[in-house]
């Protein structure tokens, strides 16, 4: 136990000492190389900017509405993306029926929606989730489809043998258990598409406000500084919000995979 303790530790103290490596050589770069302000602000002009836009409370505006536009996305893409990957991976008519409409569908890029997207909703958080949504349903969808298809015959026979006699039990006890991993991996791949979906959606003016909005606006103001904040904001909450379902995952649902039951 303590091993492990002190590795996590070696690996969280080599983290810091990396980005405050980079941090070292940026300011270097910025101040001795480039020399100007407007094609490389320094890191300490990103951390006064930083200060500043978290005083004027816009940065926690536009953080909070990003979030709400983010959350709509996902919440719609699980909704739909998990239920119709079961039916297509665990009923052959359905998968029949419904992948031809979905292999039309996908190849179309998300940010060919959002004229649609305004039409339809305005500039809504609504507008700015569907933009996501049309992101991240295809990788749940799949996700969740290859976790149904992938399900090993002797564990349905398992099943069987041990009363599951009708789908729904099949469904609920032997093959959702057995496809969790690759639902996962979907829904993982899922939040960086709608993350990315989501800075794009704002940019091209789905949402007045936002983090990819601040960002765009403050590039026409000519406030690189501000733009770098909104950028590294982005990264980090990105890199957050996959390590919080990261270890959800793997203390909650996948336990099992390191041997525990309890």
């Amino acid at each position: 136990m303590n091993l492990r303790v002190n590795t996590k530790q070696q690996k969280r103290l080599l983290g810091i000492a990396s980005l405050a490596a980079v941090a070292i050589l940026w300011q270097a770069v910025a101040d001795l190389i480039v020399a100007n302000p407007f094609v490389l602000p320094s890191f300490t002009d990103v951390v006064s900017a930083f200060i500043a836009l978290l005083g004027s409370g816009r940065l926690l505006a536009d953080l909070i509405t990003s979030l709400k536009h983010f959350a709509i996305g996902i919440g719609a893409a699980l909704l739909l993306g998990v239920p119709i990957g079961i039916i297509m991976g665990w009923f052959r008519v359905a998968d029949a029926i419904i992948d031809p409409i979905i292999e039309v569908l996908r190849p179309i890029p998300p940010l060919a929606w959002i004229p649609f997207a305004i039409i339809w909703f305005g500039l809504t958080p609504q507008a700015a989730g569907f933009v996501i949504f049309v992101g991240a349903f295809f990788p749940i969808l799949i996700g969740t489809y290859t976790g149904f298809r992938s399900v090993p015959k002797i564990f349905v026979e398992a099943g069987k043998v041990l009363g599951c006699d009708t789908s729904f039990e099949l469904i609920r006890h032997i093959a959702l258990p057995s496809a969790i991993p690759s639902i996962a991996s979907g829904i993982r791949i899922s939040m960086g598409v709608g993350w990315m979906c989501l800075v794009a959606a704002e940019m091209f003016g789905v949402s007045d406000i936002g983090l990819g909005y601040a960002l765009w606006q403050n590039y026409y103001h000519y406030a690189m500084a501000n733009v770098l904040v909104y950028m590294l904001i982005l990264g980090f909450l990105g890199l957050i919000i996959d390590r919080i379902f990261r270890n959800y995952v793997d203390r909650r649902l996948l336990r099992w995979h390191a041997g525990e039951v309890a």
